[in-house]
């Protein structure tokens, strides 16, 4: 091989001359990679060296930097280059070198073979890959000859070394096929013959397992190679005896690792299910480890009974609906789950003294979807065995998921406590699940539990083991529809009696309450039972979550059942927002549960409470708008611009969202007169103004301003109206001083809502006159520094064609100027924009025939934007763009055919567009295939993937296999 240094050849994208990848050269540069202390060098000497393993004199410094006298690193770099090569410029090897590569590496492995073992380790994947790539044809018996050369008596390395590095090259083998880069059809073939090959590994693996004299490292080797073989869906029954022997060297701690990775693999892979006489034999055998898992479990040994629990998991969930389906096996397959049962209960606490529970979680999942799929008279069997075995798991799980001590509690991070919170969710989903499996019964023992543990006078119960409880209950109610429960008036009856000492318990109460609130709108006479314990809540700020959010859901579910309580939840509500109690997102969140409870109330109620509510913001905005623009009064601002616009998106009096039907609708209030957010909104609108004046360069704070009116229309719809004019006026001044994306985003909300309305119409065009010409002024001057205006600005174009084409009628729109810019959107990096682009134009070409000046502008221009589609297709916009493309190629062929037939076969004519990639026959067979396909838009994105495909030179590589 070495003299293919002297082969002309290009050195690889921005490589340096061929003359300067020399021995000498990788060296210093390898010195500079490891020892400079400057990281621009280092940084500069990787990119180099990068370089230098792909070039042709790799194949010459390669051999010389593994010479006995050179250090291990740069051992290591000739021996990765080597591998580079093989796996990846295989096509360059002449095929009369093959065997001569074949026999340097192995001579390589055999030198290593008592040295650096990470060098070894390389040199051994440079010939697994050489391997893949001669097999089966040049090198039919690959595995089978790796072992008698390795096994061969006349080497100068000890038995023991030649061992190692034989296990090592056959653990490397599989590996390496795994992330091979081989096509798809070699892949198959190789598969097939390493198959057959593991005839001649296996025997090999047992005999170095089995035989007493083998040292721990070799086992350890032999255990290794095994896991990796098993990966390659090698049949079960296969691997029984090495299975056997893996089990027994579990009893070795030096070997127990490796033992447990070889198992599990073994176990898991997919084809396994197959072999239910292999896994029926192996049920004894994981059993059979419960002493060995009870010590370690006493011993505090975590590594041994997370191990244990691994294997035992494996053979459970991956195998579960085979072994159910061994009725006469039953006994020994709950065996195997009551063992499962034990992992799931482990003593200690998640994750601080154990970690091996949650390893069971998906188990049970699988087993319960396992005996619900089996047919009635089956299932019925199994029910009666298991749905015992699931009510111990919902005590397990609740145990499992109380806290600690306060005291032991304070010791822990913040890292362990998020992780024993993610972990309690985990059980909480399981819980919610099993609801599947147990019925209404779970929740009858969750209550009989709970009356127990609070009323018991003998024995007094932790506050944890309540918090358990009700935590199992509130996991069901969220999700599980508990209104036909018998248990819950019952549970409501019991929260007030729970003595709350402790944040953890309180938040749970809240948060079950609010799980409850469904059931709370269908019994509104137990509203009065919990609602105090919630508004108490809201004046602790530890509890700031759990009682906002169970206020909000009460306010929603039960907001016409509220008016005796609205003053009083109005009352305490506004002192925890004056006394600034909670975070900003509770109180906007606060502020919905008021704007949902104000909904229920007459239209006067609603006004006096609104003044109450909202008159000390007023107040304080009125002396904000008067203060010099500072960083601090910025944020207050905000925080009052943000509280109006949360309330105004719940308080709706019109209930057109409302599916209350028959005698319900009898609470509904009448509205009368104007709506009360309007009144609000016109009261306060010169004060806003005001505000905006002075804040016209802050994009937060328009953000805020427009969200106000955004939420509030998006909520009133036509209730809106009477504001429809001013802040028409309001947005136009204020996007003609200042253009800014969220008044493009409002605009486009009027547009949707009021376009099509006659009375609406006439300010809604003149702001989207003004808008548009802002807009069409902006991209005269550089519209790059504003992707976001820009793709609002298309979002509201499109909005504007979809509900009232009309506003492209005006004389005074430029459509042709808006065509242009629109293509020029097309061309942006940023894929939210190039997306609302193509959104526009796909709404626009369906109007060529009705709205004449646009079918005058595709006439002129649409050959522009079909080279712009080409363009993007052919290389310059993101793959993940193609289908947003291909609806253009689609719109233009089903709306302007006759022009697209002339333009795209123009379009495709100068060689080298839209790719040099492409072949004139490729470019002629896409633009046929695009013109035939009028009807089905699926087949036109599939023909522009394939193309652009083509265009990047991706076609049948491996980065195609997710597209």
């Amino acid at each position: 091989m070495e003299r293919r240094e002297e082969q002309p050849g290009a050195t690889g994208a921005g490589a340096a001359p061929a003359l300067d990848f020399t021995v000498e050269n990788v060296e210093k540069a390898l010195h500079q990679l490891y020892y400079d202390p400057n990281i621009e060098n280092k940084n500069l000497a990787q990119k180099w060296l990068m370089q230098a393993q792909v070039s042709p004199q790799a194949w010459h410094f390669s051999w010389q930097l593994l010479q006995p006298d050179k250090v291990p690193e740069i051992q290591y770099f000739g021996a990765s280059a080597l591998h580079i090569k093989i796996s990846r410029y295989w096509s360059d090897i002449p095929t009369d070198q093959y065997e001569s590569l074949k026999a340097q590496l192995f001579t390589q492995i055999t030198h290593f073979a008592s040295g650096s073992k990470i060098v070894l380790t390389r040199l051994c994947v440079a010939l697994a890959s050489l391997a893949l790539s001669m097999m089966p044809d040049a090198w039919p018996c690959a595995v089978a000859d790796m072992v008698r050369l390795f096994q061969a008596e006349d080497s100068p390395v000890d038995g023991q070394g030649r061992c190692l590095a034989l296990l090592e090259l056959l653990t490397v083998l599989p590996e390496e096929f795994q992330t091979s880069r081989l096509p798809q059809y070699r892949k198959g073939l190789v598969r097939a013959s390493l198959a057959v090959e593991c005839g001649a590994v296996f025997p090999l693996l047992e005999q170095l397992l089995q035989q007493p004299s083998s040292p721990s490292c070799v086992r350890q080797k032999v255990l290794k190679c095994f896991s990796s073989w098993v990966q390659l869906e090698v049949p079960l029954q296969d691997c029984e005896a090495l299975i056997q022997a893996a089990f027994t060297a579990l009893q070795d701690s030096e070997l127990f690792d490796s033992s447990v990775e070889a198992i599990v693999n073994a176990i898991s892979q997919p084809d396994a299910q197959r072999y239910v006489n292999t896994l029926l034999k192996l049920i004894p055998l994981v059993l059979g480890l419960q002493e060995q898992l009870r010590q370690a479990v006493q011993n505090g040994d975590m590594e041994t009974s997370h191990g244990i629990c691994r294997i035992a998991v494996a053979l459970g969930e991956n195998h579960s609906r085979a072994l159910l389906d061994q009725v006469e096996h039953w006994q020994s397959f709950l065996a195997l789950v009551n063992m499962i049962m034990f992992c799931t209960g482990i003593p200690g606490h998640y994750p601080v003294n154990e970690t091996t529970s949650s390893l069971t979680l998906t188990f049970w999942y699988t087993l319960q979807d396992d005996i619900l799929s089996f047919e009635a008279e089956k299932q019925a069997v199994y029910q009666q065995v298991y749905r015992p075995v699931y009510f111990q798991l919902v005590d397990v799980l609740l145990h499992k998921a109380q806290f600690p001590s306060d005291e032991e509690y304070g010791f822990w991070s913040s890292d362990e406590k998020e992780q024993f919170r993610i972990y309690r969710v985990d059980i909480s989903d399981t819980l919610m699940y099993v609801y599947e499996m147990l019925g209404a019964e779970l929740l009858s023992s969750l209550y009989d539990k709970l009356g127990r543990v609070l009323t018991s006078s003998e024995e007094p119960y932790s506050w944890q083991h309540t918090e358990a409880l009700l935590y199992g209950f509130q996991s069901i109610a969220e999700t599980i529809d508990v209104n036909y429960s018998d248990v819950v008036p019952g549970l409501i009856g019991l929260i007030p009696r729970i003595s709350i000492s402790n944040v953890q318990l309180a938040d749970t109460v809240m948060f079950t309450i609010g799980a409850l609130s469904e059931w709370l709108a269908d019994h509104p006479v137990m509203i009065n039972s919990v609602l105090p314990l919630v508004l108490h809540a809201l004046g602790n700020p530890e509890l700031s979550v759990s009682s906002v959010s169970t206020l909000k859901k009460i306010c929603r579910e039960c907001k016409y059942d509220l008016p005796p309580y609205a003053a009083n939840i109005v009352a305490v509500s506004q002192d925890v927002l004056m006394k600034q109690i909670h975070k900003t997102s509770q109180c906007m969140w606060l502020m919905q549960a008021l704007g949902f409870l104000l909904s229920a109330l007459q239209v006067e109620e609603i006004l006096k409470n609104l003044h109450s509510l909202i008159s000390p913001y007023i107040q304080q905005l009125e002396k904000l708008a008067e203060e010099i623009p500072n960083p601090s009064n910025k944020l207050a601002i905000v925080h009052i611009l943000g509280l109006l616009s949360n309330l105004f998106t719940t308080l709706d009096v019109s209930h057109h969202e409302d599916d209350h039907e028959g005698p319900e609708l009898r609470k509904l209030p009448v509205p009368q007169g104007p709506n009360p957010v309007v009144v609000v909104l016109q009261q306060v609108f010169q004060l806003i103004q005001k505000v905006l004046s002075k804040w016209l360069n802050d994009a937060q704070v328009v953000e805020a301003v427009c969200a106000i009116f955004e939420k509030s229309v998006k909520t009133l719809l036509d209730d809106f109206a009477p504001m429809v004019p001013q802040l028409c006026e309001m947005l136009g001044r204020m996007y003609s001083t200042i253009p800014q994306a969220s008044a493009l985003d409002l605009t486009r909300q009027l547009v949707h809502i009021f376009a099509h309305e006659p009375a609406h119409f006439p300010p809604i065009e003149a702001l989207f006159l003004l808008v548009t010409s802002v807009t069409l002024t902006l991209f005269q001057q550089g519209p790059r520094d504003h992707p976001d205006i820009v793709d609002s600005f298309m979002q509201l174009l499109a909005q504007a064609l979809k509900r009232k084409p009309d506003l492209f009628l005006c004389e005074r729109l430029d459509v042709k100027a808006v065509f242009q810019c629109a293509v020029l959107a097309l061309k942006f990096p940023e894929a939210p924009t190039v997306k609302a682009s193509c959104g526009f134009f796909t709404e626009l070409l369906p109007r060529c025939g009705e709205v004449q000046s646009v079918g005058k502008v595709v006439q002129e221009d649409g050959r522009m934007l079909l080279i712009a589609v080409l363009e993007a297709i052919g290389g310059q916009a993101s793959r993940s763009l193609m289908d947003c493309f291909a609806d253009i190629l689609f719109a233009l062929n089903k709306h302007c055919f006759s022009l697209l037939s002339m333009w795209i076969k123009e379009a495709l004519q100068p060689p080298g567009f839209p790719s040099a990639r492409l072949s004139p026959e490729q470019k002629d067979t896409f633009s046929q295939q695009i013109l035939r396909e009028r009807m089905n838009k699926r087949r036109v994105k599939e023909m522009v993937k394939e193309f652009t495909l083509l265009c990047r030179g991706l076609h049948g590589t491996d980065y195609t296999a997710d597209y």
